[in-house]
Parts: structure tokens; C-alpha cells; sequence
């Protein structure tokens, strides 16, 4: 993917202290992502560390009933509007490339579906071979491997979004990505509750929670506000699910991924936001442990209308002065309410230490892609992530003596997210979405570098080891990765009750566990 076209009205630009634009900002994540300050992971190193060349169900998943087709030697399917393509296969490769370059799907067979007939005879297809079935978008979350013996969905080619200003509704095919329906509903002053970059897929980020950096304490999770689901199920059939349709599925599949299916087409609200109060102000690392000791308090104070966060992100040198080569802390702020009632709530964080860049101003909500500044191009990241029930003096200081200045760690990014508000309510229909008595996720991403994944690896878990006094237990699903597939860490997405009810829906929906190349909850066993 390349970089994101500016949709803003005007450039952004700012004068506290060093002039900050939004392609900047983009520019900026970037690099951060591409290069961590310790070096880049190219795409050899991460296809060293990619799928191996079988795959197995996880542990405690159910196989497939009956004999599965030898690995890798599918019959082509026909009948598709879409395209089949089979290992070798011009095309196949970019059907399989997937934004976070950590993994390398190898499917057996890769169906590019152009209509969701597609999408159903792929389910079909691999329902009559015993095949697992996984799902590929933009590939911005990987889980477990994708081996010959699966058939991997193609849907980036289901991209079509319309709009309902009056109702404030949009509906998004699987492939559609966030930017496609902000290019609809901006212009009707509308806004989705959309994550921290346009360039994620609206689905999966949906059916994973959807935690908004921006709208999320105000108005809630995404999965909260979904209205339908077109979606394919394991015995081939497709069905539009609604909380009257079938309360118990539309339950488990908002908060519980592709665990239940393929999803089609999704239908949610959106809200009447055209601007915001925010923007990210760079600190010096060495003022790290003073703003995060000023935001743990200042995060008690403020209304639901104030999202925010703060990370801790080692600069690659080649990133624009003054922050190439260096530790920041960037304080990250998206306010919606009055311009002035913002400044004032800001305040006592801008007045923490001299920042090295301060891009928090009035700014369209096309903007907001500056806020967080993820990376717009495909790298190799390796991500960890858990819930804090507080952050306490002593839990800032744990997190300062292991990723500060002081610290020589290979870690790129230690975020450290506000929650509460809405996200802490049930919504109206109450869906899979757990651990809403969090107060802050924990979000850890590094990129490869001199001492390898590895040792990127355990550096983040001692991290995450490190900071369970503070640990709710649980787990945010949209930010767990590859180091969080086991039965055991994918249970720590949910309440127990939750748990328990997913796998008896899973039992009822996906009997033989069609559906586990994801963060897999198995089907309920006989007596539960």
C-alpha cells in the first residue's frame, strides 16, 4: 500500500514551536514503522520468521470432520466471478500480501472473490475438501499461520460503500478500508468510529471491537453500534443477521471476529463530527516519566469527550528534525467540544515541559489520521498488548525503568491509552466486546532490529510480565497478535461468561471448527 492521499480541506500547519503537517505527521509514522531506531526488519528477515509450511489447528480446536484434500493440491474451483489462483499462480503473491509483513500467508488455494456469491462458494468449496478457511483484507492483524492446507478469502476486491445520510447508516463491503467511507460520509458532515489510520478494513476492525482513538469515549466500541451483517456461514448458506434475527449470533459475531463466518457486508452508525480539538505534542524522552506521572492524573479529570494517549516511540534517524535519532513521548489528544474547553483541559500536559513539536489545534476530521501517525506503508511488526485496571505511580515508574531513556530496549512503541466513558458501557445491544472495566490498554510494537525478533519478543513480554500487578488479566482482541493465539491468551479476551457463551454459539454455528485460522475460540464440548 502506498502512502494515503491528504483529503483534507487545507494543510495543517502549526507554529508551537516547529511548524507540523499532516503529510508530516504521515511522513512520520512512516518511518517509525518502516525503520525503528535500531533498524528496519526487511521482508527476508520477516520471511524467515513467516508461516511454516504446514498448518495445524491450535491447540484445543476441533479438527475437521472427515479426510482433508492433501496439502497444497486443491482442484481449481470454477463457477467464480472472482479468480482462483493455486501456489504459482501469476497473482498469487499479491493476493497473499498482507500489510504487517510478520507473516506470510501460503494458502493452498486463494479465491480473489469480486461478489459475495464468491465469498459463499469459497465457504462451499472448502467445506467439501475439509479445509480450514481464513479471511484476508489488508492483513494488519496476523494470527496463526496459513498453510497449503487452507483456502484463503481474498475480499479486497468488495470495496463498495454507500451511505444513508438521514438514517446516518453506512453500509461497507468486507474489503472496504476506513478512508472509502470517510470519502462518502464527509461530505454529508458525518464521521464513523474509526481507529487511529484510514487505511485499516472496516470489518475486521469492526468485529474485533473497535476502539477509536478519536470518537470511542464518547460515543463507545464500533462492534456497538453495528445495525446488520450480511454473512456466510459454515454450511455455505448466506444470511443477513440482525439483533431480531438472531440475537445470540449478532451477539458473538460484534467482539468475536471470523470465529462465526465471513462477513459480506456490515451496517453501522455514524455521527455528526466534522472537526475536533487535537493533534499530538512531541516531548523529549527525558520528560517522559513528568508527563506520564501528569497524565495518569489528569486522566481522572477529564469528560468522555476527551480521548487521548501517550507513547513512547524511538525515532529512526531519518525522521524530520528535531525528533531523528531520539526518544519522544508523544501525548496524543483528539477532544470533541469547543475549541477553547480544549485548550483549557490540555493545559496543565502543555505546561509539563518545552515541546519539541506541538500539532494540537483545531483541525477537520479528515485530519485525524495526524493523531497517531501509524505507518502507511506494509513492515514487519511484532505486537503485545494487555488491559490495566489503573496506572498507578508505581506502574509508571515500572513502565519508565523498562522502556525509558534509560532502558536500551529494541521496543519501538509503548503506547498507554486512556479508556472509560462509553467504552466502558454496555451498548443497547449487548455484544462479545469484554473487560469494559478497563482503564487503559497497553500496546507494545517493535520492528525487528539488531538484537532480531527474538529478542524484540522477549523484551515485550517482560514488559507485559512486568506491569501484570496492574493487569486487569484480560486482553483487547483487535491488539493482540501472533504471540497471543493460544487457547489460553485468546480466553483472555473475554469474561468467562462471555467465553463460555461464544463456544457454545461456536458449537452451534461451526460445529467442525471450519472457521480457526484467527484468534480461534473452539466449539463447546458435548456437556457444556
Amino acid at each position: 500500500m502506498g502512502q494515503i492521499p491528504d483529503r483534507a480541506s487545507r494543510p495543517t500547519a502549526f507554529t508551537r514551536p516547529t511548524a507540523f503537517t499532516r503529510r508530516a505527521a504521515l511522513t512520520l509514522g512512516a518511518l517509525a514503522g518502516v525503520a525503528a531506531a535500531t533498524g528496519p526488519v526487511g521482508v527476508a528477515e520477516a520471511a524467515e520468521t513467516a508461516a511454516p509450511a504446514e498448518t495445524a489447528a491450535p491447540a484445543g480446536t476441533a479438527a475437521p470432520a472427515g479426510p482433508a484434500a492433501p496439502a497444497g493440491r486443491f482442484p481449481r474451483p470454477t463457477g467464480l466471478d472472482g479468480r482462483a489462483l493455486l501456489p504459482g499462480d501469476r497473482g498469487y503473491a499479491d493476493a497473499t500480501t498482507t500489510f504487517n509483513l510478520s507473516q506470510t500467508p501460503h494458502p493452498g488455494l486463494v479465491v480473489v472473490a469480486t461478489t459475495p456469491a464468491d465469498v459463499q462458494r469459497a465457504v462451499r468449496f472448502a467445506a467439501e475438501h475439509r479445509a480450514p478457511v481464513a479471511v484476508l483484507a489488508t492483513g494488519h492483524q496476523p494470527s496463526v499461520p496459513i498453510g497449503p492446507d487452507a483456502v484463503l478469502v481474498a475480499t479486497r476486491a468488495l470495496r463498495a460503500v454507500t451511505i444513508d445520510a438521514r438514517r446516518r447508516v453506512a453500509r461497507a463491503e468486507a474489503g472496504a478500508l476506513w478512508q472509502d467511507v470517510l470519502d462518502r460520509c464527509g461530505p454529508a458532515g458525518l464521521a464513523p468510529i474509526v481507529g487511529s489510520t484510514p487505511i485499516v478494513g472496516v470489518v475486521g476492525y469492526t468485529l474485533g471491537g473497535g476502539l477509536s482513538p478519536t470518537l470511542g469515549r464518547k460515543f463507545g466500541y464500533a462492534a456497538d453500534h453495528v445495525r446488520s451483517i450480511d454473512l456466510v456461514g459454515a454450511d455455505g448458506r448466506s444470511r443477513t443477521v440482525t439483533p431480531n434475527d438472531d440475537p445470540e449470533l449478532f451477539f458473538g459475531l460484534r467482539g468475536g471476529k471470523s470465529n462465526f463466518g465471513l462477513v459480506t457486508a456490515i451496517e453501522f452508525d455514524l455521527f455528526p463530527v466534522t472537526s475536533y480539538y487535537g493533534g499530538a505534542i512531541y516531548f523529549d524522552g527525558g520528560d517522559a516519566a513528568r508527563l506520564l506521572h501528569a497524565y495518569r492524573r489528569w486522566t481522572r479529570t477529564v469528560p468522555d469527550e476527551m480521548s487521548s494517549s501517550v507513547a513512547l516511540i524511538r525515532m529512526p534517524d531519518t525522521a524530520p528534525r528535531p525528533l531523528g535519532g531520539r526518544l519522544v513521548a508523544a501525548l496524543r489528544i483528539c477532544y470533541l467540544g469547543r475549541p477553547s474547553a480544549g485548550a483549557a483541559l490540555v493545559k496543565p500536559l502543555r505546561d509539563v515541559a518545552t515541546p519539541l513539536i506541538d500539532g494540537v489545534a483545531q483541525q477537520p476530521y479528515s485530519a485525524f489520521p495526524s493523531i497517531h501517525a501509524d505507518p502507511v506503508d506494509p513492515v514487519a511488526a511484532y505486537e503485545r498488548t494487555a488491559l490495566l485496571r489503573e496506572l498507578s505511580a508505581g506502574a509508571v515508574d515500572t513502565l519508565i525503568s523498562l522502556t525509558g531513556p534509560a532502558a536500551p530496549v529494541p521496543i519501538t512503541l509503548v503506547e498507554v491509552r486512556h479508556l472509560g466513558g462509553a467504552l466502558g458501557r454496555q451498548p443497547e445491544h449487548p455484544d462479545a466486546v469484554s473487560h469494559r472495566d478497563a482503564a487503559f490498554t497497553l500496546f507494545l510494537a517493535g520492528f525487528g532490529g539488531t538484537r532480531g525478533p527474538s529478542g524484540l519478543r522477549r523484551a515485550e513480554a517482560e514488559v507485559i510480565r512486568r506491569l501484570a500487578p496492574w493487569s486487569t488479566g484480560g486482553m483487547y482482541l483487535n491488539f493482540m497478535a501472533e504471540d497471543d493465539v493460544s487457547p489460553a491468551a485468546v480466553r483472555q479476551a473475554y469474561q468467562p461468561d462471555v467465553y463460555r457463551r461464544l463456544q457454545r454459539l461456536k458449537r452451534r454455528v461451526d460445529p467442525t471448527n471450519m472457521f480457526r485460522l484467527n484468534h480461534n475460540i473452539p466449539p463447546a464440548g458435548p456437556d457444556s
